[in-house]
């Protein structure tokens, strides 16, 4: 019998496991181009689902001035700026138009003729995937999944956003002070992720605050590095994230106290990561934290959360006669896809890993 996940793990998964369908298909369907993979160059640069759910999704056809996108889109000026520059000089979404005697705020931001192909991509691109998900795991499990997600929601923050932000420098999941999304009538209904997403972030808002430690950090590798020493290089393989976003974390849990790489033995050269006592009392309280907030949230109704544990675990478990869950094979690229040329994913992260290299959910 599988281990019972925390609730935090079981969203996770899902929402990880919609994003890379999502991006596959995106990338499938709309010309673009990677830094290790090619692509033509006037084509956008790809990047993951979260950039289309916090400024992409915002911008029509015809433009929008700097000071609307930022009122639409609920970020702050320095936020928003960093992010534009981005997607103009680097990735090749949007343009920036200056107006002559105009501040910022009166600048005309507008897609380029790529972004206008991956917007118009984007836009339908989450109740596609839903179908599959009614398709594959039965829309019983599905619906049952959105409705208890929905209770859920109408029960939090409303001010969360969409998506889950870029981690911070601590790798912890906060919503910045100056975050106040407006959540315009035309922002279009409450998919799947975003359900997935506010969720999800309350979550680890909560475990965060009252534990002053990473989400991320827990139920990537101080979780998996706890009982044993493990190699370095074999980190991404047991955590499903990038060996950048493993690096990341390494450093923050060096930094911390509660971890060192070194080498294996005085006669190998191979690094392992070697948790320490303070580190292991810390993964010995955070399993126990994660449970007792799943049993705190019986106050959005116990009905919601067994129902949502219940569909996620489903959903996560469904099994294939072919080998793999159903989630697995649904995660599994296209031939042409940057993924197809990388090694696949034996697992999916326990929390995702959103960083700026274009907003993936597994830190790639």
């Amino acid at each position: 019998m599988q281990p019972r996940l925390p609730l935090s793990a079981l969203l996770s998964q899902a929402l990880v496991a919609f994003t890379i369908e999502f991006d596959n298909e995106f990338e499938h369907r709309v010309p673009h181009r990677t830094s290790d993979f090619g692509g033509s160059r006037p084509a956008p640069y790809l990047v993951s689902m979260v950039m289309w759910l916090m400024v992409l999704r915002y911008i029509p056809e015809q433009g929008i001035t700097g000071g609307e996108l930022k009122h639409q889109c609920g970020l702050s000026q320095k936020q928003l700026r960093q992010l534009l520059e981005r997607m103009s000089k680097w990735w090749g979404y949007v343009s920036i138009k200056p107006v002559a005697n105009q501040p910022e705020s009166a600048w005309i931001v507008g897609p380029t003729s790529g972004g206008l192909k991956a917007i118009a991509v984007w836009r339908d691109l989450a109740a596609i995937i839903e179908r599959r998900w009614h398709a594959r795991f039965g829309s019983d499990t599905v619906r049952d999944l959105a409705q208890a997600l929905e209770a859920v929601v109408d029960q939090l923050d409303p001010n969360l956003p969409d998506y889950l932000p870029i981690l911070g420098y601590e790798l912890k999941s906060g919503v910045p002070e100056d975050f106040s999304p407006p959540r315009p009538a035309d922002s279009g209904p409450r998919t799947l992720p975003i359900l997935l997403s506010r969720v999800l972030l309350s979550f680890a808002i909560e475990f965060e605050t009252e534990s002053d430690f990473s989400l991320a950090v827990y139920a990537n590798f101080l979780r998996i590095a706890a009982e044993q020493k493990v190699r370095v290089k074999d980190i991404p393989r047991l955590s499903g994230v990038s060996k950048e976003a493993a690096a990341m974390a390494l450093d923050r849990l060096q930094k911390q106290g509660l971890a060192e790489v070194k080498n294996e033995s005085s006669s190998s050269r191979l690094k392992v990561l070697a948790v320490n006592a303070e580190g292991r009392k810390k993964a010995d309280a955070c399993p126990k934290h994660l449970f007792e907030i799943e049993t705190r949230w019986q106050k959005f109704g116990a009905g919601h959360i067994t129902r949502l544990r219940a569909s996620l675990e489903s959903i996560i478990q469904a099994e294939s006669s072919e080998g793999p869950t159903f989630l697995m094979q649904a995660i599994a690229p296209y031939p042409e896809n940057w993924r197809s040329q990388v090694p696949p994913r034996e697992v999916l992260p326990h929390y995702p890993m959103v960083l700026h290299r274009g907003g993936y959910p597994d830190g790639s």
